[in-house]
């Protein structure tokens, strides 16, 4: 069976969000969150942060996490964990689970594991979710994602994907099968891939839509997307951290 093993980037700076994941009102940093949760999937043999400053070390430490210090000049978070994927050299899948999406299940980490294992032409895989209303759909902050018949990747956008002809209509966002899903930023990559994904020249789709991801379809890899139904809840502003805080509140009340 692959190895496999989950890689954490966490970036001290965010123009949204000063130093989010040391926020700690809840008793304790919100990259504890994401690292907790990522230690309930099954199938990654370990869990590391790979982050760019001492204080987020040092707060990884502190819970007794794993974690290594990479470069600060990192373009993006698949730069950030190949440097790590370098050293892990008996391992065949990484999984990159963004450091500000706390309440991931583990479930959704072995389930792009697992699709990478039975997909053996693929490089990545990812998830989505279905989308539900409008004002989601025609957010350019909400990427979405179609893919074919057997799960596999045929575009990202921040555009409206499929884009109905004759309109949106209502009832569009409670068909089954889903019309609409967004894409939840995280992935598994094939360890070789990984290391040499950062090479590929970019694409003017990628340029055009900011999402590295077209890369990787624009050069003719396949990326294998997997439907979960838990909703993507990334913390990316104050507003989303006050709703995380008061969430935990509320569950710290019931027991």
């Amino acid at each position: 069976m692959a190895k496999s093993v989950v890689v954490i980037p966490a970036r001290y700076a965010s123009t949204r969000l000063p130093r989010k994941l040391l926020l700690n009102e809840t008793g304790k940093p919100l990259i504890q969150y994401t690292y907790e949760s990522a230690l309930r999937a099954a199938l990654p043999e370990n869990v590391s942060v790979a982050c760019d400053h001492e204080e987020i070390f040092e707060a990884v430490k502190s819970f007794g996490g794993t974690v290594y210090m990479t470069n600060p000049e990192a373009k993006n978070g698949t730069e950030r964990i190949a440097e790590v994927a370098e050293k892990l050299t008996d391992t065949d899948i990484i999984v990159n689970v963004q450091g500000d999406e706390p309440e991931l299940s583990g479930e959704a980490i072995d389930l792009v594991i697992q699709m990478l294992m039975d997909n053996p032409a693929a490089v990545m895989s990812t998830l989505c979710t279905p989308i539900r209303n409008r004002q989601q759909l025609e957010d350019p902050a909400c990427v979405k994602v179609v893919f074919d018949k057997n799960g596999k990747a045929l575009y990202f956008s921040r555009s409206v994907i499929p884009h109905p002809r004759n309109g949106i209509k209502d009832e569009m966002f409670s068909q089954q099968p889903p019309l609409f899903y967004q894409h939840i930023g995280m992935y598994a990559y094939k360890r070789d891939f990984l290391l040499s994904v950062s090479k590929l020249p970019q694409s003017d789709n990628e340029v055009a839509e900011s999402l590295e991801q077209l890369r990787v379809l624009h050069h003719g890899y396949s990326i294998m997307v997997g439907v979960i139904e838990e909703p993507a809840f990334g913390i990316d502003t104050p507003e989303d951290y006050r709703r995380f805080v008061e969430m935990h509140q509320r569950l710290r009340k019931d027991f």
